[in-house]
Order: structure tokens, then sequence, then C-alpha cells
């Protein structure tokens, strides 16, 4: 019988399936390995300061074997979160990615750059969204309505707590993910100077189904 894929709670276990995940999405959508060969890299940044810091609000997609392949993570509080990074995560990190007293020159230079400036979360324009997260499901799982089933989780966690709204920066070039947050309801939030990435936001509250 034929096991069926399911969401669950984040486990220690599912840190390598996550960190996998992470490294072959983490390019606009694809694989990163060629821009950051050291697979632990963009992990330590957008996925296991989460699954350490904020297990509660880890969901993985099981394929229904006990393997991840793909998740949701995130914070309920953005600004605690900071300051959880900076005082918790980073130290735990800073042997393998110490910080350059150099301008960053290359792609892996930039990423170790901003794992030492967390405080680039922390946005005036996002202060109503207080939340943020982080999805990525491997290709083979994409389109298939576990990315909804994701959010949807994550979105009713937060609501479970009281959040009211939440955000996410995106890579401005990766169009197919701004389809797939323009389906979930999600709408740009404007911000100054904001790089290679665009903000969006949504409320959390269970009426905010979309069709």
């Amino acid at each position: 019988m034929t096991q069926q894929p399911t969401i669950r709670r984040y486990k220690t276990e599912d840190r390598a399936a996550v960190g996998h995940v992470c490294v072959m999405t983490a390019d606009e959508g694809g694989d990163s390995r060629e821009l950051y060969p050291d697979e632990e890299l963009m992990p330590s940044l957008f996925a296991y300061p989460y699954c350490q810091l904020e297990p509660e609000l880890a969901f993985v997609l099981d394929d229904g074997t006990g393997r991840a392949v793909g998740y949701v993570l995130g914070t309920a509080d953005t600004t605690r979160f900071v300051r959880d990074f900076r005082d918790i995560w980073i130290p735990s990190v800073a042997g393998r990615y110490p910080r350059s007293t150099t301008p960053p020159r290359t792609p892996v230079d930039t990423m170790i750059d901003l794992l030492h400036r967390p405080e680039r979360m922390i946005l005036p324009e996002l202060a109503a969204h207080p939340a943020h997260l982080h999805i990525d499901l491997l290709p083979h799982w994409q389109r298939r309505g576990h990315g909804r089933a994701l959010m949807d989780t994550f979105l009713d966690a937060l609501a479970d707590r009281g959040v009211p709204a939440v955000h996410l920066g995106m890579v401005t070039a990766n169009t197919s993910a701004r389809a797939f947050y323009d389906r979930l309801g999600f709408h740009e939030i404007p911000v100054p100077d904001p790089g290679p990435l665009t903000y969006l936001g949504r409320p959390t509250g269970r009426d905010r189904r979309s069709p």
C-alpha cells in the first residue's frame, strides 16, 4: 500500500533533509550548489536557525516514508527572532562563517555578510506584519497542492498564537514563486530600496483562505 504524503511538525531527525531542500531551491527556486558549494551555508541563514530557535513553527512535507521533501519555517515575532539570531545563532556558526572585515565580493561573501546582519530583517514598513516565513519544496513536489497546504498549516499556527499578519521577502526574479504567493492572497508591501527582493504580506486569520 502506497503511503500518502503528509504535513507534520519538524523533528530534529529532519535537519539534513530540510538542509537539502533549502540547497536545492536557494538559487531563485533552483539548485544553489554552483553558487554556494558549501551546502551548509544557505540552510545556516534560511532554515536551520528557525528549526532551532522556533521549532514549534517548523512544519515539513513528509513524502510518506519519513523523509522531508518540503517545509515551511518562520517566526511569530521577527524582532524577537532577530535578537535570538544575534545572541544564540550567530555564535554557534561564526567559527565556520567568520565575519569579514572587507566588503563582500562573491556570492558566498554576500551570504556570510547577511548572516552577520540579522537586523536587516527589521523594517518599519513590515511592522504590521510581525511574523515572517520561508517555504520551499523539492521540484517534484511542487504544483501539487502541497505548498498551499503547508502555508495554511503555518498561517493557522500563527492565528492560534494571535499573530495578525505575516510577511516574506522573495527574490523578485523568481516569477514562479511570485505567482504562487499571488494565488494565496499575498500583496506587495512597498519598501524603499529593497534591492533584489520583493516583500509580500497577508493576514493570518482563518477567514483569509483564498479560493
